[in-house]
């Protein structure tokens, strides 16, 4: 039995929604990757959520507590109909209940309506989520780096046009050949990982 129930996301549910993928992601290293408001995704897209069940003695109205998020988009691909997990995420304190793989089962008769035959997701190095795509029938598709300047780190070559000073901080891709070199200028330096299930 669980004290939280799958629906579809709603406009009510975005400070919360914010609040759960804050708090999920901020113990991973997409820890920085903080949103003030809701992506709007493009169509067609799914958008669900895990809420919380108000216990009985809570009778007022207001906005259930969001306590896992899975979204996704569908898209043609050269003939091949594929989606993407735009967003997964549980509640830190709900984690290990199967939030996550319950949203995901939860997802399959839309994509199977969407004539999905592929569905991706991006991810980097934090375990538990690599763990939980291979446990979910993903397979390592590809892999290049993600890279961070830091404020206080040195990195010649940075530039911007006039009249600007060069980059304080910065976010850039880079091939995993030159992962050694890069990991000894920068402190932020992750491998980010295509997953893929066929369908």
């Amino acid at each position: 039995m669980t004290d939280w129930t799958i629906r579809p996301y709603r406009d009510s549910d975005e400070a919360s929604w914010l609040r759960c993928r804050v708090l999920a992601f901020l113990g991973s290293q997409y820890y920085d990757d903080v949103k003030p408001s809701r992506t709007v995704l493009d169509e067609p897209s799914l958008a669900l959520v895990a809420v919380r069940a108000k216990p009985a003695e809570i009778s007022t109205p207001g906005p259930d507590q969001v306590v896992g998020i899975l979204d996704l988009e569908a898209w043609d691909d050269n003939g091949l109909r594929r989606a993407t997990i735009d967003t997964v995420a549980t509640h830190p304190d709900h984690e290990r209940h199967g939030i996550a793989g319950a949203l995901l089962e939860a997802a399959t008769p839309w994509l199977r309506e969407q004539e999905v035959r592929a569905l991706d997701a991006w991810t980097r190095e934090d375990d538990a989520a690599n763990t939980w795509y291979l446990r979910h029938g993903f397979t390592k598709r590809e892999e290049y780096l993600h890279v961070h300047k830091g404020w206080d780190e040195d990195a010649p070559g940075f530039a911007s046009p006039a009249p600007l000073t060069p980059p304080v901080t910065a976010f850039a891709h880079a091939r995993l050949e030159d992962e050694v070199a890069l990991r000894a200028t920068f402190s932020r330096v992750y491998r980010c990982r295509r997953y893929q299930r066929d369908l």
